[in-house]
């Protein structure tokens, strides 16, 4: 049996040796997207709102106009749900993974 050190491992009985980084090591954790948050897809001002707090919407219903580098993206509803709690307001600049609205 071959006693590896922590930076190795073994792929089909051959040895590699890895080179982990420090930026490897401290990197963000993956967490998975969760369905009931609508979060901006790009940096940009939020234009138009289109529902309110307690509002029920279905799929593909519009919630709100994000404008950036001069397009309207009309962001449409990925679920159907009710409208928990709007997190923006219109005129407000966002940044990117922003949290914009929120369902129950």
């Amino acid at each position: 049996m071959i006693e590896l050190k922590p930076n190795q491992l073994v792929i089909d009985d051959t040895v590699y040796e890895t080179k982990l980084t420090r930026k490897f090591r401290f990197r963000k954790k993956y967490e998975a997207p969760n369905p009931k948050h609508l979060n901006a897809f790009i940096p940009g001002v939020i234009s138009d709102i289109y529902v309110k707090p307690g509002q029920h919407v279905k799929e593909g219903d519009k919630i709100l106009i994000l404008e950036a580098m001069k397009m309207k993206n009309t962001v449409t509803s990925e679920i159907t749900g009710k409208v928990k709690e709007i997190k923006v307001t219109s005129g407000k600049m966002v940044t990117k993974n922003q949290l914009l609205i929120e369902f129950e």
